[in-house]
């Protein structure tokens, strides 16, 4: 996924705000699953959701008002949990953030459940 930065996503520096960062990332898995031909709502509908669990952040480089990333998501995804490995680029292809986050696939009383072997095989 491509992003541009900003005024809104910068601190006063004109550096992107840290926070920031893990608004690019819930982009970035909304895209992954469109990708996939999966919509989000629809499953959240259905009473399938996944929440956030864990959350690894490495800040490698600062990114800039006026920088152009580029978000690499990947999903390893297991019984009850996907796994997504990102890293974050900028124009000039300066690794700026590595993270790892962790969903858990929930029911509507957000319960843990299985993630569905249809969409797991979708999701593959």
């Amino acid at each position: 996924m491509k992003t541009r930065i900003y005024y809104h996503h910068t601190d006063c520096g004109g550096v992107v705000y840290y926070a920031n960062y893990l608004k690019f990332l819930e982009e970035a898995r909304t895209e992954y699953f469109d990708l996939k031909n999966t919509s989000i709502k629809q499953l959240a509908d259905s009473g399938t959701m996944f929440v956030v669990a864990r959350q690894e952040v490495d800040y490698k480089f600062p990114a800039f008002y006026g920088d152009e990333l580029e978000v690499f998501t990947q999903g390893v995804v297991g019984g009850a949990r996907i796994e997504f490995l990102h890293e974050i680029n900028n124009q000039n292809k300066q690794l700026i953030v590595k993270a790892k986050t962790v969903l858990v696939c929930v029911d509507k009383n957000l319960k843990p459940k299985a993630i569905p072997e249809d969409l797991r095989k979708k999701l593959a």
